[in-house]
């Protein structure tokens, strides 16, 4: 055996079977962020961008996406989210993305988290791409993962 979760005794990809762990709160927070020159960071603050309002449209399309995670990583359990945020807030270089994703269940949201900071930081780039050819994407991290009883 592989000691990888993910792997069978053969060394086959498989879905982790997590029947027999407890239901529990699940929490997690990532982050990433994505660099804009200085006209594309004052067309976003000015919400003056060609294709629209950048930051709602990334918004959005983060919490779609965390809702999706199970259609997109073919290894993710689907999961019934109880809540998916996504923040953005522009900075001087650019924009930083933050999202939070929970449930009750038996496995982590940490994916959704990351999807859903993968996704917004994505529909940035597109949304911008007319004006600045140089953006990059860094930093998509996972802050935080947590479980709880169900009762905290």
């Amino acid at each position: 055996m592989s000691g990888l979760s993910h792997l069978d005794d053969d060394g086959r990809a498989r879905m982790v079977d997590v029947g027999g762990k407890p239901v529990q709160r699940r929490i997690a927070r990532a982050e990433g962020r994505i660099s804009l020159c200085p006209q594309g960071v004052a067309l976003l603050r000015e919400n003056r961008l060609r294709k629209g309002d950048a930051l709602t449209v990334a918004q959005v399309a983060g919490i779609t996406a965390a809702k999706r995670t199970a259609e997109l990583i073919p290894l993710c359990h689907p999961l019934g989210l109880d809540h998916v945020s996504v923040d953005l807030a522009v900075v001087d270089d650019g924009v930083t993305v933050t999202a939070e994703a929970r449930c009750l269940g038996r496995t982590g949201v940490e994916m959704e988290a990351l999807t859903a900071v993968s996704m917004a930081l994505l529909t940035i780039y597109d949304m911008c791409k007319s004006v600045d050819r140089g953006m990059q994407i860094d930093g998509v991290r996972l802050m935080e993962k947590r479980k709880e009883d169900p009762e905290a």
